[in-house]
């Protein structure tokens, strides 16, 4: 009855109230992440009364946020690959597939975490020097912050497996939970660790890892809740139907997050190479500020994300291409007035996180150029997870390529040639335009195949 239940709530409720009901905790999720992610910077930004010193130690947050990206994009793998295959399985009404899924990606992404917890730390001064730091301090820095965040791989990525899973399964609230835990832990450890007990960037990372042991303790115990599916290891299966179904699933998220990380790496050996420690610091404050203004729209998309996969699985693919042009038409309208706000106020805003007059040039133009082109995200965005969630693994990895990949790199590559730090400035807002080029003929390939 319980299974019943939740699958009557989520085929037959009407679709806005739907997604809306679903949206608005992952909404605050996200949100919340993305505040705790940008106080890292802030406080960072105010390690010493020596701005140079400061400048530096932000350089390190944002050269080692590569790193985190590659540990999110693994998490991401496990969660997605394995919460969307369990939701079109829910929706079959295929329990046992869902249990053994469940398990067995969240299984792997413990495993991966502690490969890349040992091996980053064994390469850590090879890595911290590939990233690209510019002086003999912000290298320091880098590996004060890394070392930290490699040995908590494990709990990370974990920790977006199961809030993945929670999702899929319709229990966004209890993934809300445990995510605001996490960040109000660390936002606590943050002003206490840099600033009371003067652990500068170490400080910093030890806050961000104890905020993701938080949220990891609080959504398991989450996952034993009401209709939760129960992770055991008894369900492990590591066979090769579900390393695929992981695969197909996941991929996509691998791919963006992945490909993000090596957009960062470029970006921040380029800005570095023409306006050294400054410039990697300006495009850091002005790249977290808007994955902080993304982070709404993130967690707008992850409401449809499980209305979409659990209503393909049972067959009603109106409910799925209905959800996706409501989802579409809202994003856009609100992220074209968030990107006419923060464009006015850009300098306001970049001068929160930096004092430095160079830093702050070049954060306040990266930051209004990308403001120009924000409204084209909820396209962009909404076409990734509709064609991740119904399960066209091929069709969704080009699109999670598009937008910091095959679109951006080359940019990234070629225009600071011709145009300077204004060629990287200027990249992302570039990249957005192609992508969504290429995600209208992507999502239009298999809406017109839905049912009206």
């Amino acid at each position: 009855m319980q299974a019943l239940n939740r699958r009557e709530y989520l085929t037959t409720t009407p679709i806005p109230e739907l997604i809306l009901t679903l949206a608005f905790p992952t909404i605050m999720s996200m949100l919340v992440t993305g505040i705790y992610n940008t106080a890292d910077t802030f406080f960072v930004a105010r390690v010493s009364n020596d701005p140079t010193v400061n400048t530096a130690a932000t350089a390190a947050v944002g050269l080692v946020f590569t790193v985190m990206a590659l540990i999110q994009a693994t998490g991401f793998f496990c969660g997605h690959g394995s919460g969307n295959y369990l939701s079109r399985m829910l929706g079959a009404e295929n329990y046992k597939e869902a249990d053994e899924m469940a398990s067995t990606g969240f299984a792997l992404s413990i495993i991966l975490g502690v490969i890349f917890a040992i091996v980053g730390n064994i390469f850590l001064t090879d890595i911290a020097s590939a990233l690209g730091p510019k002086t003999a301090q912000s290298l320091i820095f880098t590996k004060d912050y890394m070392r930290i965040i490699l040995l908590g791989a494990p709990f990370m990525m974990a920790q977006f497996v199961i809030n993945n899973q929670l999702r899929f399964q319709g229990s966004a609230y209890y993934a809300m939970i445990g995510l605001m835990s996490g960040a109000v832990m660390n936002m606590i450890l943050d002003p206490l660790l840099i600033m009371g007990f003067h652990m500068q960037v170490t400080g910093a990372a030890i806050a961000t890892v104890m905020g993701q042991i938080t949220s990891f303790v609080v959504l398991l115990i989450g996952t034993t809740k009401g209709e939760n599916i129960k992770l055991s290891i008894k369900n492990v299966r590591f066979n090769g139907h579900y390393l695929k179904e992981i695969v197909n699933g996941g991929a996509p998220s691998l791919f963006r997050q992945g490909l993000a990380a090596i957009a960062t790496l470029i970006l921040n050996r380029t800005a570095g190479s023409i306006g050294s420690d400054a410039a990697i610091a300006g495009m850091s404050v002005a790249t977290r500020i808007m994955m902080l203004m993304a982070s709404a729209l993130i967690g707008f998309g992850q409401g449809y994300q499980p209305v979409c996969s659990f209503n393909y699985g049972a067959g009603l693919t109106k409910r799925v291409k209905e959800g996706f042009i409501f989802c579409v038409k809202y994003s856009t309208i609100f992220l074209l007035g968030l990107g006419a706000v923060c464009f006015y106020f850009a300098p306001n805003l970049i001068s929160l996180f930096s004092k430095d007059a160079a830093a702050m040039e070049v954060g306040t133009a990266a930051l209004r150029y990308q403001c120009i082109t924000l409204f084209l995200s909820g396209g962009i965005v909404m076409s990734n997870m509709m064609l991740q969630s119904i399960g066209k693994g091929v069709k969704a990895s080009i699109m999670a390529s598009a937008r910091n990949g095959i679109c951006f790199i080359p940019f990234i590559l070629i225009l600071p040639l011709f145009m300077g730090i204004t060629g990287v400035e200027i990249a992302q807002p570039c990249a957005d335009v192609l992508a969504m080029l290429l995600a209208i003929p992507l999502a239009y390939s298999e809406l017109r195949n839905f049912k009206d």
